[in-house]
């Protein structure tokens, strides 16, 4: 038995990368020859490494999955939905890894018809996802994506629901996702780029003709924009979307027209962001159109959609961010967030009455669900706390009564919301900004700064992190652990300034402000650095990289999932999945002030000789998002100029990509070895 080992050295091959008259050398940068055995090997004996150095905490990850494992219901289902007269169930059996979706003819009652059973369609494959079930409105047809690489290149199917047969045709490359015209013949879908993945042309395939055949009925040729195509909840249109991250623009096309010609609802103007849903003989717009940074509602008619026709409904407002809409019969349905808390407005069509629905804690999530029917009263929403678990509740938008469908289920009988605290507090960044953070910790603990507490972010893009509860997170809460999410900027939590003060030349605010909630913690009391431990992925991975340069000592230890650590030289590379859309989230590197900007915070370009927290970094080899030579190179990099007896560990699925496993309880093995590698920190050992 090994008594020592010794970590993986990785070849230093230097190579010099100049731009701007700048050159950097990066000894690193062959890691990104995905079929050079010399780097599979190099991977593997990391892996190896990891294995050997966490081989005491074995048997406790076993224990930790099945303790989370135990905690979930297996023989679970779906709140079902009513559609075009069939009601829709997503259910799982015990033992099974996948789920089954299956629909009911008129009621409830009636007989099960199965859809699918990924079950029996993920055998042989490592990796499977079923994406995209997009049903004819006759019910007889259903397109369907499958993807068993995890690169999110989906190959969609067409099965026929009256005799079970699934098409010999297949059409690749695809998102997975698709739409059916109203003649019940015409499939639109949308494809990628075979080097970049990026959506970028609309097909059309007829029902019993040759894939060959299909026709491109859009191409976007800026690569900035990825497009994807729907129909109106109305039916009434087939839409296909161009978004870039700050410019929107739409096709439209009568569904029961689908070899007609797409009519640009309104062309594309940078900075002008808008979306659209029909209604009746109008279209509502839900737009940042006159300098509106918080989006308002507007309002078309359904032959006049440029922009000059557009009239307020829900004008703008500085402290209200609007988020969506959803349109019914009777009443209009709008989610909105102000102060960082989601709101959600019922507006009856008929000006009578308006109300918000009420909640009364701080730290929920609350969002509308599968409200696919037109014609009803009856709104469907999510709600969940950092210690309540999900509910599905159907409210009556006329009688304001509400039905639970669902409560999520917490299988052992020991848990109790009751015994645990929910927080909200804020934390002052460095320029005097108050930002959000949401907290929950077992009723007992002492701030005394002697707990663990483990705090999570992500910071990009504009997305929203809300509290949510999270029934394998109580493994952690059950072992004194204080869990929190920084709701810092980079997100759009408090609205779209929030979104615009964290990227671009902006973006060092995401890091700080991460920073700066960490040191509010040790402030109050709750932890200290020796217990404090922090956690992000994919973009959330970057802001793990760029704290622990910037602030080593204030964390024990990191975990940082698919990290986005080489930012320049990614940014640099447009042959790379994802990279030119980027542009107008972290700024375009061959502009020499962005590559100034980014340079000076790259996780990887900023690694330097200084005490390291304890780290763990985890990738997939098939990771489209961000590929795995990024966390590579900076686990090599750090592992020769880190100073002192820190662990760092990089663990790369060999299978996966940017979601790591596909199974239902598979990836409940990659949070217990996280959890394990934090628990093991703290000297807990059960």
């Amino acid at each position: 038995m090994l008594t020592k080992t010794t970590a993986p050295v990785a070849a230093v091959k230097p190579k010099q990368l100049e731009k701007h008259g700048d050159i950097r050398t990066d000894n690193y940068y062959w890691l990104n020859e995905r079929e050079n055995p010399e780097v599979i090997d190099y991977l593997k004996s990391e892996n190896e490494y990891y294995q050997q150095m966490t081989a005491h905490t074995k048997q406790f990850q076993q224990d930790l999955f099945q303790e989370m494992k135990s905690r979930i219901k297996e023989d679970d289902s779906s709140v079902p939905y009513l559609y075009n007269g069939y009601y829709y169930i997503t259910r799982y059996e015990k033992g099974k890894d996948y789920p089954i979706h299956a629909r009911k003819k008129g009621s409830l009652d009636a007989k099960e018809e199965i859809l699918f059973d990924c079950n029996e369609m993920a055998k042989g494959h490592a990796y499977f996802q079923l994406s995209g079930i997009s049903i004819s409105e006759d019910n007889k047809w259903c397109a369907f994506g499958i993807d068993t690489v995890s690169r999110r290149e989906y190959t969609i199917q067409i099965k026929n629901l009256e005799t079970g047969e699934i098409l010999p045709v297949k059409l690749e490359k695809t998102t997975g996702g698709s739409t059916w015209a109203s003649d019940n013949k015409t499939l639109f879908y949308t494809r990628k780029d075979l080097v970049t993945l990026r959506s970028d042309k609309i097909y059309k395939h007829k029902l019993g003709s040759d894939a060959k055949n299909d026709k491109v009925v859009f191409e976007e040729k800026d690569d900035t924009f990825s497009v994807f195509v729907y129909k109106e909840k109305s039916k009434k249109y087939i839409v296909i979307g161009s978004t870039s991250t700050l410019t929107s623009e739409f096709r439209i096309l009568p569904s029961n027209t689908p070899d007609g010609e797409f009519k640009v609802f309104q062309p594309r103007t940078r900075g002008l962001e808008y979306s659209i849903s029909h209604y009746g003989d109008s279209f509502y717009v839900v737009t940042n159109k006159d300098k509106a940074t918080n989006f308002k509602l507007m309002k078309t008619p359904e032959n006049a959609t440029g922009k000059e026709n557009w009239k307020d409904l829900i004008a703008h407002r500085k402290e209200v961010l609007l988020e969506d809409i959803e349109i019914f019969k009777n009443y209009l349905v709008v989610s909105e967030r102000s102060n960082g808390l989601n709101k959600i407005r019922i507006m009856p069509w008929s000006g009578q009455g308006e109300y918000y629905l009420p909640f009364e804690i701080e730290t929920y999530t609350a969002y509308t669900t599968s409200n696919v029917d037109f014609d009803t009263d009856i709104l469907r929403y999510g709600y969940q706390s950092m210690a309540t678990p999900s509910s599905i509740i159907d409210f009556n938008m006329k009688t304001k009564t509400k039905e639970i469908k669902k409560e999520q289920e917490v299988l052992g009988g020991k848990f109790d919301k009751n015994n645990y605290i929910e927080e909200r507090q804020w934390a002052t960044a460095q320029d005097g900004t108050k930002v959000p953070i949401s907290i929950v910790y077992r009723k007992g603990i002492k701030k005394d700064g002697k707990n663990p507490f483990l705090l999570y972010a992500y910071g990009s893009y504009g997305a929203s992190m809300d509290p949510y509860f999270s029934s394998i997170r109580l493994s952690l809460l059950d072992r004194g652990f204080i869990y929190a999410i920084a709701h810092i900027r980079g997100g759009e939590d408090l609205g779209r300034d929030w979104y615009e003060n964290g990227k671009l030349l902006k973006k060092k605010n995401t890091f700080t402000d991460f920073i700066d909630c960490s040191k509010f913690v040790i402030a109050e009391k709750y932890t200290s650095a020796q217990h404090l431990y922090a956690e992000g992925g994919s973009a959330g991975g970057l802001l793990m990289g760029a704290i622990i340069n910037m602030a080593p000592d204030l964390y024990n230890g990191v975990i940082a999932q698919v990290p986005f650590v080489d930012v320049i030289t990614t940014m640099l590379d447009d042959s790379i999945p994802l990279t030119t859309g980027e542009y107008d989230e972290w700024g375009n590197p061959n502009d020499k002030a962005y590559y100034d900007y980014m340079l000076s915070y790259s996780p990887y370009d900023n690694v330097k000789k200084q005490k390291y927290p304890n780290l763990l970094v985890t990738t997939g080899l098939h990771d489209s998002q961000v590929q795995y030579w990024e966390p590579a190179k900076w686990v090599a990099k750090l592992r020769v100029m880190k100073v002192g007896d820190s662990q760092l560990y990089l663990d790369t699925n060999m299978d996966a990509g940017h979601g790591g496993a596909s199974g239902r309880f598979e990836s409940l093995k990659e949070v217990a070895k996280e959890y394990t590698f934090l628990l093991d920190l703290e000297g807990i050992k059960k």
